[in-house]
């Protein structure tokens, strides 16, 4: 069995330009919005990719519950695919977890700001 590449700890930034708009930064929220989810980003993030099996072996979970939620990360942008011959790789998107952040940062900064 292949095993997941540590990778280490990247700071990722979000690319200067402007924001993404309320429609995506909610997909993307919606996305996060399961503990799973979260569970399997925190497990992909310790890896350079990993294929479905090996999310699979971490989690105690059915291979077909691990596969939807790997689609849904996949479709909100925050984990890529890659076809890997007969197994296909997954693989956290830093810029987008960035993007996310900064989007979150922005909401906050501009809901609690003290001047009104």
């Amino acid at each position: 069995m292949t095993k997941c590449i540590p990778v280490p700890d990247l700071a990722a930034t979000a690319p200067p330009g402007c924001m993404p708009d309320s429609r995506a930064v909610a997909a993307r929220f919606a996305a996060l919005s399961h503990p799973a989810r979260i569970e399997i980003l925190k497990h992909l993030s310790a890896s350079n990719s990993c294929c479905c099996r090996e999310v699979v072996d971490h989690f105690d979970l059915a291979q077909s519950t691990i596969s939807q939620h790997l689609k849904i990360l996949v479709e909100a942008g925050l984990v890529r695919f890659e076809p890997d011959r007969q197994r296909s790789r997954y693989a956290v998107d830093r810029v987008a977890l960035a993007e996310i952040s900064a989007s979150l940062n922005a909401l906050i900064n501009s809901c609690c700001s003290t001047s009104r």
